[in-house]
């Protein structure tokens, strides 16, 4: 019994369960976005990039893959997606904002964790402390785009090459695809390409200075969605590309989302 107890602990060491700071072991398929500041937006992009600013970010959690029509259907009990017949485990998409919203509530219910959205409609508040799941800030989303304090300066998701990590209008064959692409720095999947991800924020113009956590616009009528989709050319798909729509809007094939948690 004893030995049987030495080697439970030392494999319990080696993998990090004993060991690791609070909010460090990442929930099942996420991916523990390390704190930091990063230069936000682009100069050589968009007008809506511009102009690039210092923003800080808190620790988080965010999905390693987009949310699957699988997962989607197992919170829900149904299926929006235009592409089912490409199988329960490619992004499910024809969601909108909302719908996003709901799924979080109802996976956070499923699981005993705390809801962080309330209200209904335009009234929608998030608690950024409950420990459930939420959508990503846009910040948080372009900080783990960009690979967050593992950055290497990529245009895309993890390379200067679209074609590695993306699935795009050159080689989506137009539809979404289960097989994932190269992931990011720090392990992350498709956030360029694939489906567009709804963020939290409310869209609007970027202001200069440093920022801490922003969570988007004080005001406004859209929200911010991130990445590109098997629709997009490959700028579209770029890590600072930023694009919105009516929360209502299902985004006909290729609006989808993927969760996040706040770490503490």
């Amino acid at each position: 019994m004893g030995k049987t107890i030495y080697w439970v602990i030392l494999v319990l060491l080696l993998t990090g369960i004993l060991i690791a700071e609070p909010g460090q072991v990442p929930p099942k398929d996420m991916v523990f976005v390390e704190s930091g500041t990063f230069q936000m937006g682009s100069a050589s992009g968009e007008d809506n990039e511009k102009p690039i600013h210092s923003v800080t970010l808190s620790d988080c959690y965010i999905g390693k893959y987009e949310v699957t029509q699988g997962e989607y259907e197992a919170v829900m009990g149904k299926n929006p997606a235009y592409f089912k017949d490409s199988g329960k485990y490619v992004p499910v998409e024809q969601v909108r904002w909302y719908a996003a919203v709901e799924y979080c509530n109802k996976r956070s219910d499923k699981e005993g964790l705390d809801r962080c959205y309330t209200d209904s409609g335009n009234n929608i508040k998030c608690d950024f402390k409950a420990n459930g799941y939420r959508l990503p800030t846009e910040s948080e989303w372009e900080y783990a785009a960009r690979g967050g304090n593992k950055s290497k300066g990529y245009k895309y998701s993890g390379s200067n090459d679209s074609g590695q990590v993306a699935w795009y209008l050159d080689n989506s064959g137009y539809k979404t695809h289960s097989i994932r692409k190269q992931a990011n720095e720090i392990g992350i999947y498709d956030m360029s390409g694939n489906v567009w991800e709804w963020c939290w924020d409310l869209y609007g113009d970027y202001s200069s200075g440093l920022q801490s956590n922003p969570r988007g616009s004080a005001s406004g009528s859209s929200r911010v969605d991130r990445g590109g989709s098997w629709l997009s050319y490959a700028g579209g798909c770029r890590a600072a590309f930023r694009d919105f729509s009516s929360p209502g809007n299902n985004g006909y094939g290729n609006s989808g989302f993927r969760i996040s948690r706040s770490s503490k």
